[in-house]
């Protein structure tokens, strides 16, 4: 007996859904990744090209220094991706068997001096920030950010008195937008994201301390060919198009 015309249109197109991407079939699922504060805007962005590539896709993110991160996953908290803003945390990571393969570099980033908009208390280089009187907050020893400020102290004999030292870059730049510091140490790329309310002063003795940003899949992420396609999808064309836009460098 011949299918009736509605069952075999039905039929149809049930064949062309089965034939479908495999994200279309699958439902939609959930990519976890936990990224340095710094690349917040830039992964953002990437995040939202990764959906539209992958329909049936969710990325979340969790942003915040990388320290806090790789403590975090390597006490079990469920991650697909991490991205670092140095080395070391990430050598944590790997050091505990935690990713799914060697992380990738993809992104370099260096030290400006972000004040509050107009610059009100005249900084205008590095050896500045020692000023007595002068409230200035920076990125805790273990942060990637207080990691490279600790490198250029060493580099330049110039020792600071912070008021404060945060556990995030972020954290740095909302003292000094909110007008609680006088100057703070960030990233380049969070001076550019900051846009009017700050402004920026590079500083040569930067270059002292540029940061090489890796990204790895974790070991136990819950779809690994997924982890495994953002991984290549940020050290891709699209990634590094998102990552130079926001003022990175590349490794």
């Amino acid at each position: 007996m011949k299918p009736r015309p509605l069952l075999a249109l039905a039929a149809a197109g049930a064949l062309l859904a089965a034939c479908g991407s495999p994200d279309a079939d699958a439902g939609t699922r959930t990519l976890t990744v936990f990224a340095a504060a710094s690349l917040e805007a830039s992964f953002s962005e990437i995040g939202a090209r990764f959906e539209r590539a992958h329909p049936g896709v969710d990325v979340g993110f969790s942003f915040a220094g990388s320290s806090d991160l790789a403590t975090q996953i390597t006490e079990g908290a469920p991650a697909d991706v991490f991205a670092s803003a140095d080395e070391p945390n990430m050598a944590e990571v790997a050091d505990a068997a935690l990713t799914a393969g060697d992380p990738v570099d993809f992104a370099t980033n260096v030290l400006q001096i972000a004040t509050p908009a107009g610059n009100p208390a005249g900084v205008t280089g590095f050896a500045d920030l020692a000023a007595p009187g002068l409230k200035v907050v920076v990125c805790a020893p273990q942060v990637p950010c207080g990691a490279a400020t600790r490198t250029v102290e060493e580099a330049t004999g110039v020792t600071l008195s912070p008021v404060s030292e945060e556990s995030s870059v972020t954290d740095v730049l909302g003292k000094v937008t909110s007008g609680e510091a006088d100057a703070g140490l960030v990233y380049v790329t969070d001076v550019a994201r900051a846009g009017e309310a700050v402004t920026g002063i590079a500083f040569p003795e930067s270059a002292r301390a540029v940061n090489t940003y890796p990204v790895a899949a974790l070991r136990d992420a819950s779809d690994a060919a997924l982890a495994a396609a953002f991984v290549a999808f940020v050290t891709g064309p699209q990634g590094r198009e998102a990552l130079r836009d926001a003022g990175f460098g590349t490794p």
